[in-house]
């Protein structure tokens, strides 16, 4: 009784989460449409209230560890679910992030990506998007702000191996920007897919910075270990009993 319970509190919470994208993307389109703070404030403003609203509807609270990058900046996230997109957006003070092409066409959300300059790459044509990539960031295409891109390119469920790619290593190169590491467990509690959200602590976790310089050989070997490492521990911290398959 008590699981079906959860199960009717997670599709309620989804329910009203999406709907709320088209409320507050509608009440913050006036100033987003003027100024591209404004587009910063419906995106934090809707992060905060997905937080909130999993803390008291599915017992899902959600916390930021470590200290939470402001500058010019490469974050370099582990993706284990929506969630951990949601979470570093509603910190970071100018989020934009590396995200697949099919997203500029969904409703409210793509063209709020767009406006605060999320960076938009096609699916299978590897070298074609990390040119068009690099040349967008490099070359001033999108707004000042902290870049978020997902090193393994996809959302990996909690216990599974799957490899870094070098497209952050790429970034780190030819931007000459400083890349900060991100850890999270979000996955062990909202997965991947699917509807059911289970109770507990998520958390976030931003690492201590890789300074801009290095070989890309030794940025991806540091990016890789610290990452994981750390989202292992979190992952065992939330009760999930890390074995990579």
């Amino acid at each position: 009784m008590a699981k079906a319970w959860r199960w009717v509190r997670s599709i309620v919470f989804l329910i009203q989460m999406y709907l709320m994208m088209p409320v507050l993307g509608l009440l913050y389109l006036p100033w987003a449409l003027v100024d591209r703070r404004g587009a910063y404030g419906g995106i934090h403003a809707y992060c905060k209230w997905v937080r909130w609203t999993a803390s008291w509807m599915v017992g899902l609270r959600t916390e930021i560890r470590g200290t939470v990058p402001t500058g010019e900046v490469i974050v370099a996230s582990k993706h284990q679910s929506f969630l951990d997109i949601i979470m570093i957006a509603s910190v970071v003070p100018r989020p934009k992030y590396i995200m697949k092409a099919s997203l500029r066409f969904a409703p409210v959300l793509g063209w709020y990506a767009g406006r605060i300059g999320c960076v938009a790459v096609e699916r299978g044509k590897r070298a074609e998007a990390m040119r068009n990539m690099v040349q967008q960031v490099k070359h001033g295409d999108t707004p000042a702000g902290q870049l978020i891109i997902y090193p393994q390119g996809t959302r990996v469920a909690p216990g599974v191996d799957a490899p870094y790619k070098i497209g952050a290593g790429v970034l780190y190169r030819e931007t000459g920007q400083d890349c900060v590491p991100a850890a999270t467990n979000v996955g062990v509690f909202w997965p991947r897919t699917g509807i059911y959200r289970k109770p507990g602590l998520a958390v976030v976790e931003f690492l201590e910075p890789i300074p801009a310089g290095a070989r890309i050989e030794s940025m991806m070997e540091v990016l890789k270990d610290v990452v994981e490492t750390r989202s292992d521990a979190l992952m065992a911290e939330a009760g999930f009993n890390v074995i990579k398959k």
